[in-house]
């Protein structure tokens, strides 16, 4: 059992506690350790979509169209913005740095690579001609302009080229890069001259590179992701992959950690991209990196030889992904396939709200969550209302209930009949006092999430934790958190007239249960429960006032009987 279900499991099991009162009372890390929608509004038919190609294996010795060269020395060109620094090879036009210029890793000094140590560059391309493929990732490329490109904020676009040129053939083959000084994605287009309709792979890479303090962690999330035109986003975590081919038709394709994403999306955007043009499919194989997987995309060259894609190499910034579209946003899914539907709008608005508040209110993130939390019990204050006053009539009926429980035992009929009548007579209702607590359970899951994986928190300290993204080193809030579970279960505990010992049994197994759960989350997540609990402390000394006040109350009276009672 992974650690949102185990979470999932924990949560549902502290409702449970909860309204057990209505219930019955009715009131593997590797060695390495640091190494939307779619916008056109249409769903294409899978034959309309080149499938994924048989891609035959890379020949010990190029194939015959490009014959054996000698290599030049090889250079480093780099592209430099305020978001970014990526640094190419003119050999095999591959990608061998790229570096977050406004994020630092947490594992080690220096800058925040998104490319491991020992890959042999990423970004590399084959051509699929026939039974053939063309290894393009060790050929010589020239490049324009020779001495790379560095954007400045707010300047235009700037395109870096790559070209190939056979010396003995009319094969060439063209990639221009255009990079915005102002946002992470990359958009890519080509050329493949001299050969007959190719299939394009490219390159992916081996996964990315361990940057966070909690290595566990991190490889947790670890994984290759992609969005199918008909059946949605489906993810793999590393730890879980195997040799494979994804078929297409994809609408984009990429490498996820907990926090950084390498990914390709099909077309120069979303509304411009035809049928045709979407990724054919992805190619998982065993990497030469120890516990890594391998991925390579793959699409049609169209019939001029012209091929287009973006990338993206950057954050996990909902709000920039979510502009993007194609509900890339959700490249880390949200717990099960059948949650994410509810949890999605949760989700989104918790992280605008969260990000709203930091922003206009000046707020560190750490107040920002113990804010969060007080205002989720003020915001929830009329369902527990609700749910008390409910719980309250409910127990001033239990002695008409178990009056006509005993009195009609044996006679169903009459039993259901008087029931109902009662019901009519008082309001009763046996789930009133459960339904409103369960309404909010769903906005309580997203919290999970969002707290749990939003880059916002990442590296953000608070009072004496390193890191709201990650667990307490000191386990001093997992503990926390269960004391203050503890000590709302005995204020309920003890408002009851009648001991009940299930009760009394959960009330000291929860917070054990709940404290190892808790104790390798992040720390920003206890926060915010531990602060929403505390907060729920008044409102529950509250409801033990009245049960309090119940108990020496005169039951209710009823209407008699109906004629034949």
């Amino acid at each position: 059992m992974n650690f949102q279900a185990r979470f999932v499991l924990a949560l549902s099991l502290m409702f449970l506690v909860m309204m057990m009162t209505n219930v019955l009372f009715p009131p593997v890390i590797p060695d390495e350790a640091v190494s939307a929608d779619s916008a056109t509004g249409a769903e294409p038919s899978a034959e309309a979509v080149p499938a994924m190609p048989e891609i035959a294996p890379s020949p010990s010795e190029v194939p015959e169209t490009i014959e054996d060269e000698a290599l030049p020395e090889e250079k480093r060109v780099v592209v430099s913005s305020p978001l970014y620094r990526f640094e190419f090879s003119n050999v095999g036009a591959r990608l061998h740095v790229a570096e977050m210029s406004q994020f630092e890793p947490l594992n080690h000094d220096g800058l925040l690579d998104l490319i491991p140590d020992g890959a042999e560059g990423y970004l590399g391309q084959k051509l699929v001609v026939g039974a053939d493929t063309l290894d393009l990732s060790r050929v010589p490329f020239t490049v324009e302009p020779e001495d790379g490109l560095a954007l400045e904020a707010g300047a235009d676009a700037q395109i870096l080229r790559f070209t190939y040129q056979h010396p003995t053939s009319a094969f060439r083959f063209e990639t221009e890069y255009e990079f915005s000084p102002d946002e992470y994605t990359i958009r890519v287009r080509g050329r493949a001259s001299g050969v007959d309709r190719p299939q394009l792979l490219t390159d992916l890479g081996d996964g990315l590179a361990f940057a966070e303090a909690d290595s566990a962690m991190e490889a947790r999330e670890m994984g290759y992701v992609y969005n199918h035109v008909q059946e949605g986003i489906d993810e793999t975590l590393t730890s879980k992959a195997e040799r494979m081919i994804v078929e297409g038709p994809l609408l984009w394709g990429a490498l996820r950690n907990k926090f950084f994403l390498l990914a390709i999306l099909a077309g120069e955007s979303n509304e411009a991209t035809t049928e045709g043009g979407y990724l054919g499919g992805l190619l998982v194989e065993e990497s030469h990196l120890p516990e890594r997987f391998q991925v390579t995309a793959a699409q049609v060259v169209g019939a001029e030889g012209d091929f287009v894609y973006r990338l993206f190499l950057g954050p996990q910034d909902f709000e920039m992904l979510s502009a993007i579209g194609w509900d890339i946003q959700n490249v880390n899914p949200y717990g099960w396939s059948f949650f994410q539907v509810i949890l999605k709008p949760f989700v989104s608005l918790i992280t605008k709200i969260l990000i709203w508040v930091h922003s206009n209110l000046n707020l560190g993130y750490g107040w920002v969550l113990i804010l969060f939390g007080v205002g989720m019990r003020i915001v929830l204050f009329p369902l527990n209302q609700k749910a008390m006053k409910s719980q309250l009539k409910n127990m001033a009926v239990q002695p008409l209930l178990k009056e006509i429980q005993e009195k009609y035992k044996d006679n169903p009929e009459k039993l259901t009949k008087e029931m109902k009548k009662l019901y009519t007579e008082h309001g009763f209702n046996p789930l009133g006092g459960c339904l409103p607590m369960l309404l909010p359970w769903p906005m309580l899951i997203a919290f999970f999430f969002v707290f749990q994986s939003t880059i916002e928190l990442r590296g953000v300290p608070f009072l004496w934790l390193p890191d709201l993204s990650t667990k307490d080193p000191t386990y001093v809030l997992p503990f926390f958190l269960g004391a203050s579970m503890f000590l709302m279960q005995y204020v309920s505990y003890k408002s009851m007239d009648t001991p009940n010992p299930q009760l009394k049994m959960m009330m000291y197994l929860m917070p054990p249960f709940m404290i190892f759960i808790f104790m390798n989350l992040a720390s920003g997540l206890n926060l915010y429960y531990a602060t929403a609990n505390i907060a729920t402390i008044p409102q529950q000394m509250y409801i033990a006032r009245e049960r309090k006040k119940m108990q020496g109350m005169k039951p209710l009276g009823r209407s008699p009987p109906s004629p034949g009672g």
